[in-house]
């Protein structure tokens, strides 16, 4: 990303005052937000997910008439520099802010205070909202605020935002923001950054050249210079300096939950505690949701009383054979299929893995999992941020595809991406796919996992070998342990479900019309047939099963579906349903590909699948 003026990415008048919101991840920044303009944004204890920068009109009681004040949130980050994306938008947002309020966490504030002191040394006016204060109480922390104050050289504020303490008096504290006390004094460093802010006239961005930032070089015309190590250094013995005369802590006031947040970081007991997650997960999303809950939305209220009722009105104003009634309410119908797709299957498993995903979120657990896999998901190219995608392509792969965002280098969401259109069975197709190996015995069952898995390894092991660069390390932070809000987490699912079905919605109705035309001008006719050497000849399966592979294609468990009108034996069945999770993913998941990444990336992947599908298919087939 480019140094830019955040002007250019949103419609913010040129003469508002811009107050923006600043600090690491797991901070609380959201909720600050929210509460400073009314709109709800994402509230999430996972790094990352506050990538887009959101922005709102600042209500404070106190302002001017004639002066609009906008805030803006800022992603979660370490540092304000050029190593992410997160940190490279965090850079342009707050390069343009006119005041920072710094959301500190206080359980942590000697991580916290060394974003605080790089803005105060950027020379933008600072507040300070030292937040979670209840819980820095409950572990025993103890903070001389006056003197964090005296110290910064800005207006300190305790809050404990998610009970709303503290929060109107920083709203109404914007006005006493300062510049701080900065690092530098009278040494070489000051001389050579007063003459880069004179020459360039910005504090901040000499600063960046500094510290090393290329694009704020470049975008200066200049080289970035080499004094990073030198001002990190220098800036952390401040920091240290600080901390040891504003902070004490009581070891005796541990918590039950810190000693199970150390023991969800352990090998040895963190694994059967994720297991059990895993399992708790099944049981909730695969089966209550996908098949309780499912069986009432898109069978009863869809599929026997909303399809019959809109195609009685269809079919009153055109032919039900006819090109308009095949598109509106036919097989694969705008109507009727993309309807009772999106809201009756799709939408309860989204809601429910959701609402799932938020309880791990809001209660620090997620970051343990993510630093708890990271050292397996590094030996395919990842770190353990990429567990999130993963864990929500067992929901749909396409929510999945588009979280891949996340992910901190474009060579891990090439693999990730590759990885999920590849070897994750969406929890649709994973109903489908128990209820047809289940009875096959636990050998096959076996076959099924382990080819699965050994794909799996080996596509990330060959990505991780073949694709340049190198993967990010993974920095993240570990939160306390809390209770997750009922309100919060429900608030949160209807979000993100909402904005799933504003994304998946359009896709999956352009891929039901073309699935139509195909079928009306005899389109999948000829591909079913030009399949049949490929299932009874390499594959060993009836060649009615190259049906089952096109349905594959516009829905997965379609295609899993499908197998149960076949008469299949035990072998056939396990190379069919291995076949089928490999399988390229389905339309609306490809679609999604070809906008998150480019389109030579989406076919590689699209082939890579096929390729990979059939070959080990062909393979297992002659081996069984």
């Amino acid at each position: 990303m480019e140094c830019c003026d955040i002007n250019h990415q949103i419609d913010i008048p040129s003469e508002s005052q811009k107050i923006v919101l600043a600090g690491n991840p797991n901070v609380g920044k959201s909720i600050f937000f929210n509460k400073f303009t009314g709109v709800y944004v994402d509230v999430s204890n996972y790094p990352g997910t506050t990538l887009d920068i959101s922005s709102g009109t600042f209500n404070n009681k106190d302002k001017s008439e004639d002066n609009t004040e906008v805030i803006l949130d800022t992603p979660g980050v370490y540092g304000v520099s050029s190593f992410n994306d997160e940190e490279s938008a965090a850079r342009d947002v707050i390069l343009s802010a006119d005041t920072v309020i710094n959301i500190v966490d206080a359980v942590h504030l000697e991580r916290d205070l060394f974003l605080t002191q790089q803005i105060i040394d950027m020379g933008i006016p600072v507040i300070v909202a030292l937040n979670m204060m209840d819980e820095a109480e409950r572990n025993g922390i103890k903070i001389d605020v006056d003197q964090l104050s005296s110290e910064l050289g800005v207006p300190v504020i305790k809050t404990t935002a998610i009970k709303g303490s503290g929060m109107d008096k920083v709203r109404n504290s914007i006005h006493k923001s300062k510049v701080g006390k900065t690092i530098f004094n009278s040494d070489f460093l000051k001389k050579d950054l007063d003459s880069l802010t004179e020459k360039i006239n910005n504090q901040a961005e000499a600063l960046l050249i500094m510290e090393g930032d290329p694009n704020v070089a470049a975008k200066n015309n200049m080289q970035p210079m080499s004094y990073r190590e030198k001002i990190y250094k220098k800036r952390r013995q401040r920091i240290n300096n600080i901390i040891d005369s504003v902070l004490s802590e009581n070891g005796e006031n541990s918590s039950l939950s810190n000693k199970i947040g150390r023991l969800m970081l352990k090998p040895l007991t963190g694994i059967p505690m994720l297991l059990a997650t895993l399992y708790l997960l099944y049981e909730l999303v695969g089966v209550f949701v996908a098949q309780t809950v499912v069986e009432i939305t898109e069978e009863i209220f869809f599929l026997e009383t909303y399809e019959p009722f809109i195609r009685g009105i269809v079919t009153s104003i055109t032919p039900m054979d006819s090109f308009l009634g095949q598109l509106f309410v036919g097989e694969f119908g705008l109507l009727t299929m993309t309807v009772t797709y999106t809201f009756g299957l799709l939408l309860p498993l989204v809601a429910g893995f959701y609402f799932f995903l938020a309880i791990l979120e809001d209660s620090g657990y997620m970051p343990r999992i993510a630093a708890l896999v990271d050292r397996l998901l590094t030996s395919i190219g990842l770190n353990g941020r990429a567990i999130i995608p993963m864990l929500l392509g067992f929901g749909c792969v396409t929510m999945a595809t588009i979280t891949t965002r996340l992910l901190g280098s474009k060579r891990e969401r090439i693999i990730a991406t590759f990885l999920l259109g590849l070897a994750i069975p969406c929890s649709a197709q994973l109903g489908v796919i128990a209820g047809l190996i289940a009875p096959l015995g636990f050998n096959y069952f076996m076959i099924y996992i382990s080819t699965i898995f050994v794909v799996y390894v080996l596509a990330g092991t060959l990505l991780n070998n073949v694709l340049p660069g190198k993967s990010t390390d993974l920095l993240i932070d570990i939160p306390p342990l809390r209770i997750p809000r009922l309100s919060n987490v429900l608030q949160k699912t209807y979000m993100k479900s909402k904005a799933f079905i504003k994304e998946a919605g359009p896709i999956f109705a352009v891929g039901a019309l073309i699935i139509t035309v195909m079928q009306e001008t005899g389109m999948l006719t000829a591909i079913q047939n030009s399949l049949i050497p490929l299932t009874e000849g390499w594959l060993q399966l009836p060649k009615e099963t190259a049906t089952v592979f096109i349905m594959g294609v516009i829905r997965r468990d379609f295609g899993a579906a499908g197998l149960n009108s076949l008469s299949l034996t035990a072998t056939q069945t396990t190379v069919s349903l291995i076949v089928i999770t490999l399988f390229v993913p389905c339309i609306a998941s490809m679609m999604t590909m070809f906008r998150e990444r480019n389109w030579k990336e989406a076919l590689f992947i699209w082939f890579g699948s096929w390729f990979t599908a059939f070959g080990v298919g062909g393979v297992l087939a002659y081996l069984l």
